[in-house]
């Protein structure tokens, strides 16, 4: 079995969050070829962070994978995370799981099941357990729809201001669109910034509530170390 290699953007994460564990600034080095979880120990060690927060690193981001995105016009939208499982949750490891959630994300959530696919949703705010081919996965995802909206309608009345400016042209009556177009401008301007201005603070806030959750899921499973 080849041993499992984590490329430069896990090593980042696996350091990261080892560091946070045991409240030491590491040490990156560069690797074109990967590190190995052994390799990763020893550089962990020369740090001053312990093999096991290492372990239990590397299991997170490999089993946990990395945060993904979807952004708008630059901003980031939307944010998940997946976690592979080997096996189903049982009742009762799903069941503590949406407690994590609850407790999380301070919302109730509506919990469904068909078959073997389970899941919990508050909103836009998703999580399923499906099966795959090699396992099982819980898939967390979640879109600030609000701030989309208000950052289109922002866009939409700065649009009109730009009309309003050429119709007055147009009609030789560029003064008496003045006062209109000052206000479609501040309201538009308003309005974008302040959908978008919320963006980064919430995505960074899920994608930690997130990465969290994927760690408590694997403890909870007893996932193995990582070998593959």
């Amino acid at each position: 079995m080849t041993e499992r290699r984590f490329n430069d953007t896990e090593i980042a994460a696996i350091l990261e969050r080892a560091s946070q564990a045991d409240a030491t600034s590491p040490r990156l080095l560069d690797s074109n070829e990967g590190l190995t979880l052994a390799q990763l120990q020893e550089i962990g060690r020369e740090a001053g962070i312990s093999p096991e927060a290492i372990r239990d690193a590397a299991q997170v981001v490999d089993r946990g994978g990395l945060a993904t995105s979807r952004h708008f016009l630059g901003f980031p939208l939307g944010v998940g995370r997946v976690v592979h499982l080997d096996r189903a949750l049982t009742d009762e490891e799903w069941d503590r799981f949406v407690v994590d959630l609850r407790e999380t994300f301070s919302a109730r959530g509506v919990i469904r099941r068909d078959g073997s696919l389970r899941s919990w949703t508050n909103g836009n705010l998703q999580v399923f357990l499906e099966p795959t081919a090699s396992g099982y996965r819980v898939r967390m995802k979640t879109m600030r729809a609000q701030s989309r909206r208000l950052m289109i309608t922002g866009i939409a009345f700065l649009a009109l201001s730009t009309v309003a400016i050429v119709a007055g042209a147009l009609r030789g009556n560029a003064t008496g669109t003045h006062l209109l177009v000052d206000e479609l401008l501040v309201l538009g301007s308003a309005m974008f910034a302040f959908g978008a201005g919320l963006l980064p603070g919430w995505a960074r806030r899920r994608r930690s509530q997130m990465e969290e959750l994927a760690g408590r899921l694997i403890a909870i499973t007893g996932g193995p170390s990582v070998t593959r």
